[in-house]
């Protein structure tokens, strides 16, 4: 009995240990994919993979494990295996926490990534001969995404300066500077300029053109965001159109 108790133990402890060690390997698996990411040893997709395979997985299975192995070490409060077992549970929740936190706030953006303030006639970015990166991607706004752009960001509108084309088409500029994009192709002739902004965590690249055409109150200005991967983007495409409109509007005393 007593060597049976004590196999018993053991498996049980073995059952906690799994439960921590997993834990390890999924918190080792999220913080190598943001370090990879941020150091440029991994690109930025590959580095997210890794932190939700992490994070979601790792986390979702530490947590279950560590709830088990929390179980079956009840009666060891002052053995190894209740410690682990404890561990295990508390990085379980960390880790599928942070998927909440990143997760949660999203939720109630619909699922596309290219935003546009002119859904009847949404800017066209530059060709792929003047911005090479647009060669790999289909550069075309997408006619499924017109009534839900339309019907989720419906304050998503035309920016109106009144000022002269040449002088609203620096106004623009300066607010796409003001806010750390970067300019991949400008042409004033046609009124438009592309950019590029990266998100600080993954390193995304997301898209952006801004055009800016004549009219009889002074000029018209209308932007474009689109995520380069993804089929959804959280709403950061709809929300980097609203801070370039604020920065526009300081700027310039712009108005919609």
């Amino acid at each position: 009995n007593q060597a049976q108790g004590e196999t018993m133990s053991e498996e049980r402890s073995a059952a906690a240990s799994f439960a921590y060690y997993a834990g390890i390997g999924g918190a080792s698996l999220a913080l190598l994919g943001i370090l990879g990411i941020q150091t440029g040893l991994l690109p930025p997709l590959t580095g997210f993979y890794l932190f939700s395979l992490g994070t979601l997985v790792g986390g979702l299975f530490t947590l279950v494990m560590g709830a088990i192995a929390l179980f079956t070490t009840r009666n060891q409060s002052a053995g190894q295996g209740q410690k682990r077992a404890r561990i295990a549970t508390v990085v379980g929740v960390v880790l599928m926490g942070v998927v909440l936190t990143a997760g949660l706030p999203g939720r109630e953006f619909p699922p596309i990534n290219d935003i546009t303030t002119n859904l009847e006639d949404p800017p066209e970015f530059a060709p792929a001969s003047r911005v090479p990166d647009y060669a790999d991607f289909d550069m075309n706004y997408p006619a499924e995404f017109v009534p839900i752009v339309g019907g989720a960001y419906p304050d998503l509108q035309t920016v109106e300066p009144g000022l002269a084309p040449a002088n609203a088409y620096a106004a623009a500029i300066q607010a796409a500077r003001s806010l750390g994009w970067e300019i991949t192709d400008e042409n004033r002739a046609g009124g438009s300029f592309d950019a590029t902004d990266t998100t600080q965590i993954f390193r995304f690249v997301d898209d952006i053109t801004v055009r800016v055409r004549g009219q009889s109150s002074g000029s018209a200005i209308d932007i474009r965001s689109r995520s380069r991967v993804g089929r959804g983007d959280l709403g950061a495409n709809a929300l980097r159109i609203q801070a370039y409109a604020e920065a526009l509007a300081g700027d310039s005393g712009a108005t919609h």
